[in-house]
C-alpha cells in the first residue's frame, strides 16, 4: 500500500466510514493507480476524465460500479488531496432510474416456506421482517434483540447511524426456535471457518445464496436479491396502511425523499388515486357511426 492511499484509509476510518466503504473505495483507486501507472498526485483532471470513459465505454462496468469509483477518486483528491479544483470535473455519471422488483407477500411466503434450512429461514424471516441491509443483518449480534421492548437494535447502520426497528411476534417466536438450535453467542447469525461454527458474523455471500437457493426451490422466476426483501418490507408497510416517516424510521433513510420510491411500487396508494378519464363526462346522447372498413383497391 503506498504512503497516498495508507493516508486515504486513515483519512475513512477518521470519518467514520463503514469497513465495506472503505474497501471499496480502496480497491477502486488502487485499479486506477495500476491503470494510469502514474503518480496520483501528478494527474489532472483529463486523466480522470479519460479513465471514466475507459470504465463505461471499454469495460463497459455497470453505471452503479462506477459511481462507487467516482465517490473513491472524488474523496482522494478533494478530501486527501485537497484538490478543491477537481470537484467539478468528477461529475457522476447519470443513473437510470429503475423501479425495484417486489415480491407480492404470497410470492415471499412461498420463498420463506421454501427455505433449504432453520438457518437460512431464520435469514429470509429477519430480512422482510425488519427490512435489514445485507451488512446490518450479518452484524446483529444476540444482545440486538429487545423481546422486553419488542424491539430490534441496528447498531452503526449505514452512514454511521444507529436505529431501532420493531420486533414482530412471529419473529420473535421463529427467533427463539432458532436459537434453541443454533445456540449462537455473540453474532445471532454466526459464520464458519473451514466448515466449522465459528464466533464471528456470517458473510454476505452466504446471505446472497440463502435467497438464491429459496428462489429456486419456490420457482420465483423475479431477479431477487436479499435487497429485494427491505423493499417488500417497505411496500407492504406502506400498503398496510403505515405513514412514510415511520418507513424512514426504520430503513434509516436519511432522507425521506430516498422513501418515496416506494410510493410508485404501493397499489394501494396508486390505485386510490383517481384516474383523470373517469373524472370526466364522454356520453353522447346520439350513437357514433361505426367506421367502415377501407376497401382494399382492385
Amino acid at each position: 500500500m503506498t504512503t497516498l492511499i495508507q493516508r486515504m484509509r486513515e483519512e475513512l476510518v477518521r470519518r467514520n466510514y463503514a469497513a465495506t466503504t472503505i474497501h471499496s473505495y480502496l480497491k477502486a483507486v488502487e485499479h486506477f493507480r495500476e491503470h494510469v501507472n502514474t503518480p496520483l498526485d501528478e494527474l489532472g483532471p483529463d486523466d480522470i476524465r479519460s479513465y471514466h470513459a475507459y470504465l463505461l465505454e471499454d469495460r463497459k462496468l455497470a453505471v452503479n460500479t462506477v459511481v462507487v469509483n467516482v465517490c473513491a477518486l472524488r474523496f482522494l483528491y478533494i478530501k486527501v488531496l485537497k484538490r478543491r479544483d477537481m470537484k467539478e470535473d468528477l461529475p457522476y455519471p447519470k443513473q437510470r432510474q429503475r423501479l425495484p422488483v417486489i415480491l407480492s407477500p404470497g410470492e415471499v411466503a412461498q420463498l420463506i416456506g421454501a427455505a433449504s434450512n432453520l438457518y437460512h429461514r431464520t435469514i429470509l424471516m429477519t430480512l422482510y421482517s425488519t427490512g435489514l441491509r445485507r451488512a446490518e443483518l450479518c452484524r446483529l449480534k444476540v444482545s440486538d434483540i429487545d423481546s422486553e421492548r419488542m424491539m430490534l437494535r441496528v447498531v452503526q447502520g449505514k452512514g454511521g447511524i444507529d436505529r431501532e426497528v420493531p420486533l414482530s411476534m412471529k419473529l420473535l417466536t421463529a427467533l427463539r426456535e432458532y436459537y434453541r438450535w443454533m445456540r449462537p453467542q455473540t453474532y445471532l447469525f454466526p459464520g464458519t471457518v473451514n466448515n466449522w461454527r465459528a464466533d464471528k458474523p456470517v458473510t454476505e455471500k452466504v446471505v446472497w445464496q440463502a435467497v438464491r437457493e429459496a428462489c429456486t426451490r419456490a420457482g420465483i422466476k423475479k431477479r431477487v436479491s436479499p435487497h429485494t426483501l427491505r423493499h417488500c418490507f417497505a411496500t407492504h408497510l406502506l400498503e398496510s396502511g403505515a405513514d412514510l416517516r415511520s418507513i424512514q424510521m426504520m430503513l434509516g433513510h436519511s432522507d425521506l425523499e430516498a422513501t418515496t420510491v416506494y410510493l410508485h411500487l404501493s397499489r394501494r396508494h396508486l390505485q386510490a388515486a383517481a384516474n383523470p378519464l373517469d373524472q370526466i363526462s364522454t356520453s353522447n346522447p346520439e350513437p357514433l357511426p361505426r367506421s367502415r372498413r377501407l376497401r382494399k383497391p382492385k
